[in-house]
């Protein structure tokens, strides 16, 4: 049961991780712009990428 959640929690880490690289990428956003878009949104790429779009607009 333990090595499911950590597992979990893993994954769920890595895919963060690839979000915000993506983030950064696609939008230029800063890397830290891009952390706190996903802690605030989660991993949903299609809202990620609005709100870090209108971000970089500012």
């Amino acid at each position: 049961m333990a090595d499911d959640k950590q597992e979990r929690d893993e994954r769920l880490k890595a895919e963060k991780e690839f979000r915000v690289r993506f983030l950064v990428k696609e939008t230029g956003i800063t890397e830290a712009q891009a952390r706190e878009l996903v802690d605030m949104i989660g991993i949903d790429a299609n809202s990620l990428l609005r709100e870090a779009r209108l971000l970089k607009k500012k």
